[in-house]
């Protein structure tokens, strides 16, 4: 594949966090904020500003897809029903949350090559650093940006991102 074809976001189904298939190609024509999270992490409490800024836009063609992930110390050792539990519970979460998976290493989700890797992205090699990094993906299904987790959900390189 040469780098002007770049894959989309669309191609990927995954599991949600009820072990549904959620279809990708469901979400063309709207912005897209990937986010692998965690619930004992000192970022956890970014799920509050999270679920605003999806409250804010998710009428206006944008959507964020949470990722639990216990790649980082440990961070994320509860099932799918306890992270969705916690989630609901903690932070109020209606945003699509999928089921746990892995975002670094041998076990890394086909999503997170895509996300990581420029041949497949067709904007930028990168690495998860953290929980709570967050992929921004434009309208066609592309990496748009990539966000470090120690940004917060509501910062204005997002915002504006999402407004424009």
């Amino acid at each position: 594949m040469n780098s002007s074809e770049k894959q989309s976001i669309y191609q990927f189904k995954v599991k949600d966090i009820n072990g549904e298939t959620f279809d990708f190609s469901s979400l063309k024509g709207k912005k897209i904020m990937i986010v692998n999270t965690a619930s004992k992490c000192g970022l956890t409490p970014q799920y509050e500003k999270l679920e605003a800024l999806y409250e804010k836009y998710k009428g206006k063609n944008f959507v964020i897809v949470g990722f639990p992930a216990n790649d980082f110390m440990s961070q994320e050792p509860g099932s799918n029903e306890e992270i969705e539990s916690f989630c609901k519970i903690n932070y109020g979460v209606t945003f699509p949350m999928m089921s746990k998976i892995s975002v670094k290493g041998k076990g890394m989700h086909p999503v997170y090559h895509f996300l990581t890797e420029k041949s497949q992205n067709g904007l930028e090699d990168n690495e998860v650093g953290w929980n709570f990094q967050k992929y921004l993906i434009d309208e066609s299904g592309h990496l748009a940006k990539v966000i470090s987790p120690r940004i917060q959900p509501d910062d204005v390189s997002i915002t504006s991102w999402i407004e424009k």
